[in-house]
C-alpha cells in the first residue's frame, strides 16, 4: 500500500539579489509503499537533501506536492506542522542532534514529554526500543559519555519510539566507523523487517546497499531506480557502484 507519494515535485531558489534562479529539483515523482526501506543517492547539489526536507515538511516545493498516507503536505496550516512531524514522522541526523544536558534516556523520551503521553505509559514504550537498540545498559548515560555509534543508536529510539509513519534519515552513517556503521545498518534492516518504512540519504553504497531500493538523483532529476530483487548485500552493493559510475560520468544506464 503506497504511503509516500513524491507528485511532480519542483523546488527552484531565487539569488540573494533575485537577478538568477537555482533549480534544486525539476521534476521529481516516485511512491514509497509501507514497509519499504527506500536509500536516495547523488552527487553533492543534486538536490538529494533538499528533497529530504521538502518530504520532513521543513521546506515547501515551489510546485508539486509531498502526500503521506494520501493528505497532502501543502494542505497542512504552518501552525499545525510541528505537530505534523511529531505524529508522523521520525529522523536520523548524521550529528545525531541529541542533548549534552540529558541522559539517553531523557533524550529518546522527550518526543514523547513533548506530546504529554502519560508518565506510566514512557518506560513501558522506552524498554523494549532501547533494547532492541542494545543500548538498554546506557540509559543513564550522558552522549558525552558513549561511542558515536552509540549516540546514533540513541537517536534512532528516539526517532522510533513514538511509532512514526515514516522513518528519515540524513546522511545517519556519516560520522561513523565502519563497526559502527555495520550495526546501525543492521538495526536499520531489523526495523525495516519489523514494519518500519523507511527512506535514507547516503553518500555511502555500502549503505544503500542494505536498503530494497535505490533512486540515483542528477541535477534535480529521478536518472534511476535499482531494486534488491533477489540479491544479497555484496551483489546489491556492485550493482549499485555500478550505476554510481554511470550517473558520475553522466551516461545512461544500460
Amino acid at each position: 500500500m503506497e504511503l509516500l507519494r513524491i507528485d511532480h515535485v519542483r523546488r527552484v531558489f531565487n539569488t540573494r539579489l533575485g537577478f538568477k534562479q537555482c533549480i534544486a529539483l525539476r521534476d521529481i515523482s516516485f511512491e514509497v509503499c509501507e514497509g519499504e526501506f527506500v536509500a536516495i543517492m547523488g552527487p553533492s547539489g543534486s538536490g538529494k537533501s533538499t528533497l529530504l526536507n521538502i518530504i520532513a515538511s521543513l521546506d515547501k516545493p515551489s510546485s508539486g506536492d509531498i502526500y503521506l498516507s494520501g493528505k497532502g503536505l501543502k494542505a497542512i496550516p504552518e501552525r499545525e506542522l510541528s505537530a505534523f512531524r511529531r505524529d508522523n514522522l521520525g529522523f536520523v541526523f548524521q550529528e545525531f542532534n541529541l542533548l549534552d544536558t540529558l541522559t539517553l534516556r531523557d533524550n529518546i523520551l522527550l518526543p514523547l514529554v513533548l506530546a504529554r503521553v502519560p508518565l506510566a505509559e514512557l518506560e513501558a514504550r522506552l524498554i523494549p526500543v532501547a533494547r532492541q537498540l542494545g543500548i538498554e545498559e546506557l540509559l543513564d548515560k550522558f552522549p558525552y559519555e558513549v561511542s558515536g555509534g552509540e549516540k546514533q543508536r540513541t537517536a534512532v529510539a528516539r526517532a522510533v519510539i513514538t511509532n512514526p509513519k515514516l522513518l528519515l534519515a540524513d546522511e545517519p552513517t556519516g560520522a561513523l566507523d565502519s563497526r559502527a556503521s555495520a550495526n546501525l545498518l543492521g538495526q536499520f534492516r531489523a526495523l525495516n523487517e519489523k514494519g518500519h518504512t523507511l527512506l535514507m540519504v547516503t553518500h555511502s553504497a555500502l549503505a544503500a546497499s542494505h536498503a530494497g531500493r535505490v533512486l540515483f538523483i542528477r541535477d534535480g532529476e529521478l536518472f534511476n531506480q535499482l531494486y534488491r530483487g533477489e540479491d544479497n548485500n555484496r551483489a546489491f552493493y556492485e550493482r549499485i557502484t555500478a550505476s554510481l559510475l554511470v550517473l558520475e560520468d553522466g551516461g545512461t544506464d544500460a
